[in-house]
């Protein structure tokens, strides 16, 4: 390890012991001190790259608890700033100029300084206002060593996050990932890009244009937009604007994000959001949610099933696009399922948060070894932003009131596309096949009967249950199954013009066929007296 390295291993190991998380590196050591706050106060004295860190750990509930979720997401990322000497060296780095070559005006005071960049105005020398953000010097280097040291930490005493769902190596992975994805401007300037083109023909929403020419991986120069903040009800008010309808338009610009374009703003706070010349700005694409299309359907399909208390459709939903980690008892999601909707969908729509719901249904999976994607965790993050800010600018507007049609509108619209699609047509090629598979299939079962073949593998998840019901589902099973054979047994005899006959058809069939209907009738009358069907 290289002096510069050791210097900061021993830094960060003496910060954590001192606020209560020494027992990470010496189990000798209580973790009575332990606590979200001293967590927080940690970052705060590691400095900037700790701050970056603890800001994306805020946004993934699915590692930590809420309680840590909610104090590290109070880290405020306001640090110095660096002089303008130093900026303007970066910015020449860029473009092989000076910044007044450049700009006829330039705000040597940052609007705003972060751990990672700080903000400038300025005009070009064709008269637009821009604004100019400017990444600090050495910060990849920075955050690349913190994480990396925080990856040996772990590797050394990797018994201590046992109990973690996630492995703690491959979160540490995700967030140099995702700070290598924020510190490349580059992929900033696409975002705002992607989103200007996804929302071209909305007249309500806008975001800022990117000045191509004097940006970069270390430096963006966008549009200067003039306008307030969306919770200044103050101004709301003076300029003419209806707080109701400010509300709901925000609310189905979200909804196109997320459910119809799949690329939605990660970061929705007040001061990303912004008024002005009759439209809802967003500013600051450093972070985006993208879902695919499978995942935004099921989102769609979810969100119904919700409403209506589908227990079954949100258990496949939380099967399909989850990763199990351990062993799923079903009937447990779907006591966990049910009990959630019973308790909390038992309300009025006002009182119903889409968020803590999401939440909820997150937990839920947690518990039964079941990871959800972490799309669905800036997901969340982003509604509980949203409907803190539509709580602000109209507490009296339900926000399911609006998601709820918006997703219904949706779905049609999906179900029609689908009859079109080449989806479509290869379910109906793979049922078409599957069925004309079926009396093959019949005829194997029923040789394989006969013969003793027939294996019937069933799992009991609770003992103490009355073994008669599990023998009478075994003999219901069995005698379907001799049924089926029976009917398909007098199928292949009418079919073989064997003697003797009546009305020209063989006895032997007809009378298969008879004994077949007046089992088939017993065995549905003891099904629906046993209430199986209920």
């Amino acid at each position: 390890m290289r002096k510069k390295s050791l210097q900061r291993f021993k830094k960060i190991i003496k910060v954590f012991a001192f606020y209560g998380f020494g027992y990470i590196f010496d189990s000798k050591i209580s973790e009575e001190k332990k606590s979200p706050a001293n967590l927080r106060k940690a970052f705060e004295e590691l400095g900037p790259t700790f701050i970056k860190i603890g800001q994306i750990l805020s946004t993934r509930t699915d590692i930590l608890p809420e309680e840590y979720v909610r104090e590290l997401s109070k880290l405020q990322d306001s640090v110095p700033s660096e002089s303008f000497s130093i900026i303007n060296h970066v910015f020449e780095q860029e473009f092989n100029k000076p910044i007044y070559e450049v700009f006829t005006y330039f705000q040597e005071k940052p609007l705003a300084s972060a751990s990672v960049a700080q903000v400038h105005e300025g005009i070009l020398e064709d008269g637009r206002e821009v604004v100019i953000k400017l990444q600090r010097p050495n910060i990849y280097e920075k955050m690349h060593l913190d994480i990396s040291i925080l990856m040996r930490i772990v590797r050394f005493r990797k018994e201590k996050f046992n109990e973690m769902l996630i492995d703690p190596l491959d979160v540490l992975q995700e967030i140099l990932n995702a700070t290598e994805k924020e510190l490349d401007f580059k992929r900033e300037c696409e975002n705002v890009k992607s989103f200007r083109n996804l929302n071209s023909s909305v007249e309500c929403t806008y975001a800022p244009y990117i000045v191509d020419e004097f940006s970069s991986s270390r430096v963006i120069t966008m549009e200067n937009i003039k306008g307030f903040k969306i919770t200044d009800i103050h101004s709301i008010e003076r300029e003419g604007y209806d707080r109701c309808d400010v509300a709901k338009k925000l609310a189905l610009s979200y909804c196109k994000q997320i459910f119809n374009d799949g690329f939605f703003h990660g970061d929705p706070h007040p001061g990303n959001l912004l008024i002005y010349n009759n439209k809802i700005c967003f500013i600051d694409f450093g972070l985006v949610g993208k879902l695919s299309k499978n995942l935004q359907r099921w989102l769609n399909e979810a969100l119904l099933a919700t409403v209506t208390k589908d227990v079954d459709k949100i258990i496949n939903f939380i099967m399909s696009v989850g990763v199990k980690k351990g062993r799923v008892n079903r009937n447990i999601l779907y006591e966990d399922i049910d009990y959630l909707f019973q308790n909390y969908l038992s309300t009025s729509l006002k009182n119903i948060k889409v968020s803590v719901l999401l939440k909820e249904i997150f937990e839920i999976a947690k518990r039964n070894n079941i990871q959800l994607p972490k799309e669905l965790v800036l997901l969340i993050r982003g509604m509980v932003i949203l409907e803190g800010v539509i709580a602000e600018i109209a507490p009296e507007m339900e926000i399911l009131e609006v998601i709820i049609p918006f997703v219904k509108s949706k779905n049609k619209y999906y179900v029609l596309n689908k009859l079109y699609s080449d989806e479509f047509m290869l379910s109906l090629y793979n049922f078409a096949d599957d069925t004309l598979k079926l009396p093959s299939k019949i005829v194997e079962l029923s040789e394989s009967l006969i013969q003793g073949r027939v294996k019937v593998n069933l799992q009991v998840d609770e003992i103490g249950k009355p073994l008669n019901q599990l023998n009478k589902m075994v003999n219901r099973l069995v005698f379907g199954i001799i049924v089926a054979a029976m009917i398909m047994g007098s199928s292949i005899i009418i079919n073989s013009n064997t003697s003797p006959k009546i009305y020209d058809l063989p006895v032997i069939g007809i009378t298969g066929y008879f004994v077949s209907g007046i089992f088939s009738l017993w065995l549905l009358v003891s099904i629906i007296r046993s209430g199986s069907l209920k």
